[in-house]
């Protein structure tokens, strides 16, 4: 979760929606993510809604925290009354480091879940985790406990980039947890990257792709280094002690993931994400993609029903302290316009590999979509069928394509 939440309108004590609002709940598909704010440490690059023991304060704690979590479900239950979603079809926890709280919490959480809304028979059930908080026994846990998927924060196979990132686990631990997860029985294992952080080789980040390729693990998410202000890498940045990233790198690093990964048998299905099939595509980031709804639980945590958006207090205390006294932990939400429906829509699709259907631009957009075609940006099999599809220099240019689509 962003370490920074827009305005918005107040909200009801009890969290009430909007009736039009509760009678749309799920008409997409329905999710819910469980936001979970602890760190063993913070990590340089940094600014979601985490915080480290010596951060967090008085009134919060961790063993505590799955009781919190579990109130807001009930409040959540209350609010959708007799208009619950049809069923759960993803769960993702994530964080913050999920794996700091015991299995066994995360196991009551899901629990928990699927005793108020219930799961669906197929739902995917994902948690975070950084490879140090996982052991093979607690992997075995969650796996019971209905935990079908685990995405782990690897970001580079290189000590000394992993060393600039504030990364506290050892350059083989991401790939040796991945490999215990497969051994668990997770049904899907997602390794996570970081290209383009200063002091990171060609050869580092090839490095990096050759160790998740032979970890055997069925999804990669990759990401270019975004500096935000607030963090300690932003402020080295400023004085001048590391290089800003360089966009020319970037697209070098992503081009250079494209064909590893490709050559390995993933493929792209959104633009920063690659599956070995589309059984290993993460359904619940589908579901945010594609506009469903998704109830969010914990701190700074965001959540969408029926085009109603709303997001928590940041702090785990005013978040515990608000449930405790039976009032919803929400700070402010907004009503989404039709307008805004569409450019969500719009900005979120293009990056899809199953692409945006023409028909949903406006004439200026579907002139901007004709320009991106000629221009190499956008497949013109996919075009002629009436599908925008992003070619892979269209992806490198993604967002241009989005702002020649939308007025």
């Amino acid at each position: 979760m962003p370490g920074v939440l827009p305005e918005g309108e107040p909200v009801p004590r009890d969290g009430s929606l909007p009736a039009a609002a509760r009678r749309a709940v799920g008409a997409r598909g329905f999710g819910v993510y469980v936001h979970v704010p602890f760190c063993a440490s913070r990590c340089g690059y940094c600014d979601f809604n985490t915080y480290t023991a010596s951060e967090l304060g008085g009134g919060a704690s961790r063993e505590t925290y799955a009781d919190s979590v579990l109130a807001e479900l009930a409040l959540a239950a209350r609010v959708l009354g007799d208009t619950p979603p049809p069923r759960v079809d993803t769960v993702f926890v994530g964080g913050g480091t999920p794996t700091l709280l015991p299995a066994d919490d995360l196991a009551r959480i899901l629990d928990g879940i699927d005793r108020t809304w219930g799961l669906a028979v197929d739902a995917e059930v994902t948690t975070e985790a950084n490879p140090e908080s996982v052991t093979p026994e607690s992997l075995k846990t969650l796996r019971a406990a209905g935990y079908t998927r685990i995405s782990l924060g690897m970001q580079s196979a290189a000590p000394g980039v992993l060393a600039v990132l504030d990364r506290r686990h050892s350059a083989g631990r991401a790939t040796a947890a991945a490999r215990e997860a497969r051994d668990a029985g997770f049904d899907h294992v997602n390794l996570d990257l970081i290209y383009g952080t200063p002091g990171e080789t060609a050869e580092d980040f090839a490095a990096s792709l050759a160790q998740v390729v032979e970890a055997g693990v069925d999804h990669v998410s990759a990401y270019a280094l975004i500096v935000e202000d607030g963090t300690r890498l932003a402020a080295r940045m400023r004085r001048g002690e590391l290089p800003y990233p360089s966009d020319d790198v970037a697209a070098d690093r992503y081009l250079a993931a494209e064909e590893a990964l490709g050559a390995a048998g993933f493929s792209w299905y959104e633009v920063s994400n690659w599956a070995r099939s589309a059984a290993a595509a993460c359904r619940h980031n589908l579901l945010y993609w594609t506009g469903a709804d998704w109830w969010g639980l914990g701190p700074g945590a965001h959540s969408h029903v029926g085009g109603v958006r709303w997001w928590n207090v940041k702090h785990p205390t005013a978040y515990a302290a608000r449930l405790a006294e039976g009032a919803s932990p929400a700070l402010a939400r907004e009503r989404l316009t039709p307008d805004e429906q569409h450019m969500e829509d719009v900005m979120l699709r293009v990056r899809l590999a199953s692409g945006l259907p023409l028909g949903v631009l406006d004439e200026a957009g579907r002139a901007g979509a004709e320009r991106a075609r000629d221009a190499g940006l956008l497949d013109a099999g996919a075009y002629a069928r009436g599908l925008v599809v992003l070619t892979l220099r269209g992806r490198l240019l993604a967002d241009a394509v989005v702002r020649d689509l939308l007025p």
